[in-house]
């Protein structure tokens, strides 16, 4: 099965060819503080973990997760071990974080130990990496209903190797309960003598209940999955009902393994043929063309075969296979056209073209066993005419009053990244990828969950603006959906030397960043206005103004997880937890 080719589709209706600019806003945000009783578990990578990958998959670690299933809950972990969570019911009477799980191994012990990472698999199931290699999947009953209660480990697993949770999922089939899990890590490559010496690993593991009669239901891995590419992937999630998988990365990953057994490669198409000695030459001028075909030794004028229309040539010899057949580039004249035989060995044709002027680019349509041999006069011409892109003047432009752009005159915001970026669906059974989208200057800017019964949304720069797909792996012709757009924001985030973070809450109302320290800016949707404003320059009257809002905390320490509900922004460091109340129901 071939990938095939896909355009992400923009909905023209969701853009705003009218926007104007964000308004700054003074008005205050109402911003309150919880602070925690043990510091977030932050975890600083060591001298061997030196290489970008590194710093890309646990430098920028997002440590507050969202709960997508039960507005307002977020939850984070603790250097005690603890997973804590705190539901926000009403801002003024905030509670402390109630711990939910507890790490039972001390994984401070382990070497080239990462963060620990939490993914929400299901309104009851939940994933869990205590960052030195095992994973744990947990069953936490109804989280948002109001009463407590402990998670339940049901799975536990020492996989050998530090990792950090991406993405998980459940489903049920035929009675049997499934979680897909994808882990990511960054593997030392031995054979690997160029770069860094590392590797990116995604595991993708499906683990599922089996029970025999009379049995507890046992949770056990079902199948392993590894893909492994070069950069630390922008997205990555599994499909519903483990049907397939989503990569978007600057560099391709492939399957390598499946159950610890190498994936069988196909043998690659052979990309040019054997060179062999071509059949003829040929050469031409604006007004005819000549050919020059090998014939066997001692061949007469008689056993040659030879039909020659406008547009068609029949070149061969008796007894054996044409020689020079098909279709001319162009027409030629019959009439003015001539052939003789030289030397016993060789046949020379000379073809009178019918329009003086167009060359043409080859002899016969498709025909690759004849080899072009040009002139000294038109490689002399060709060479000319190719002076300037070899200029040793730095401006090659014979127009001095038009030099041309200086690329350090740009600004930042002006800047894509290199066009190698793709997202790829790679199918669940074939494990081969179905549908490539070629990113090119569509830079990757965050993920969100929108609807937790479907994939993680990712958000991508088109041109100025910022726009959000929704994969949707069930329809084939459209799998990513334009689904929201916010205006001017991928010119905004680029010129914020600082960001960190950037996300926005599931009905799109505003999008939101965060620098390293202390700042949020969040850039809200347009809305009308209450009072009758008037554009100076145009003379028009503003219907609806777009706001930017910028917040301060009242802290000095990193931030370390950004999260956004419909209402709140939830802002973590390693002693606070700040929620911003952004918008009212």
């Amino acid at each position: 099965m071939a990938a095939s080719n896909y355009s992400l589709k923009v909905n023209r209706e969701l853009l705003d060819p009218n926007f104007e600019s964000y308004r700054l806003s003074l008005d205050s945000i109402p911003t309150y503080n919880v602070e925690l009783d043990a510091a977030v578990e932050e975890v600083k990578l060591k001298d061997t973990q030196y290489t970008l990958e590194h710093m890309r998959a646990f430098g920028m670690y997002n440590y507050l997760h969202l709960d997508p299933w039960y507005e307002d809950s977020v939850l984070f972990v603790d250097c005690k071990g603890r997973v804590l969570s705190l539901t926000v019911t009403l801002d003024t009477a905030l509670g402390k974080p109630r711990e939910v799980y507890s790490l039972t191994s001390d994984p401070s012990q382990c070497e080239g130990r990462v963060c620990a990472s939490l993914s929400l698999t299901s309104a009851t199931w939940a994933a869990l990496s205590d960052g030195a290699g095992t994973l744990t999947l947990l069953r936490t009953g109804k989280r948002g209903d109001g009463t407590f209660m402990k998670w339940e480990p049901l799975f536990s697993e020492d996989t050998g190797e530090p990792f950090s949770l991406l993405h998980s999922i459940s489903h049920v089939q035929e009675g049997v309960h499934s979680m897909e899990v994808l882990l990511l890590r960054i593997q030392k490559e031995p054979q690997e003598t160029k770069g860094s010496g590392f590797c990116v690993s995604l595991e993708w593991i499906t683990v599922a209940n089996s029970a025999g009669q009379g049995q507890e239901k046992k949770y056990e891995v079902k199948k392993r999955r590894v893909l492994n590419g070069k950069t630390v992937p922008h997205y990555a999630a599994v499909e519903p009902k483990g049907k397939g998988l989503m990569v978007a990365s600057e560099k391709p990953f492939a399957f390598t393994h499946v159950d610890g057994l190498p994936v069988q490669l196909p043998d690659p198409e052979p990309m040019e043929v054997e060179k062999t000695d071509p059949i003829y030459f040929w050469q031409q001028t604006a007004e005819d063309v000549t050919v020059f075909v090998r014939m066997p030794e001692g061949v007469t004028k008689e056993e040659v075969q030879f039909r020659l229309t406008a547009d068609q040539i029949m070149l061969g010899v008796q007894g054996f296979p044409p020689l020079l057949e098909g279709q001319l580039f162009a027409p030629a004249d019959p009439e003015a056209s001539a052939w003789i035989i030289k030397e016993d060995k060789s046949l020379e044709l000379t073809l009178q073209k019918r329009e003086e002027g167009p060359m043409w680019s080859e002899l016969v349509m498709g025909d690759k066993r004849g080899e072009y041999v040009m002139s000294d006069e038109q490689a002399a011409l060709i060479h000319e005419r190719l002076t300037f892109l070899t200029s040793e003047d730095m401006n090659g432009n014979p127009d001095k009053d038009k030099p041309p752009c200086n690329s350090q005159e740009l600004e930042d915001c002006d800047g894509f990244p290199e066009d190698g970026s793709s997202l790829t669906h790679f199918d669940g059974e074939s494990l081969k990828p179905s549908q490539v989208v070629n990113l090119g200057s569509h830079q990757y800017l965050f993920t969100v969950d929108v609807n937790p019964s479907e994939m993680p949304c990712l958000c991508l720069r088109h041109d100025v603006d910022a726009l959000l797909w929704q994969p949707r792996p069930q329809q084939p012709g459209n799998m990513w959906e334009h689904i929201a757009t916010f205006n001017a924001l991928g010119y905004v985030q680029a010129s914020k030397r600082d960001k960190k973070f950037a996300t926005c809450p599931p009905n799109f109302s505003y999008a939101s960043l965060c620098e390293c320290l202390r700042r949020a800016f969040i850039y809200r949707q347009p809305s009308p206005v209450e009072t009758v404003l008037f554009n100076r320059k145009q003379g028009r009257q503003v219907g609806q103004v777009a706001k930017q809002q910028v917040a301060s905390l009242d802290s000095d320490k990193p931030i370390l997880g950004f999260r956004a509900t419909n209402e709140r922004l939830y802002i973590l460091t390693s002693s606070n937890l700040f929620i911003l109340k952004v918008n009212n129901n």
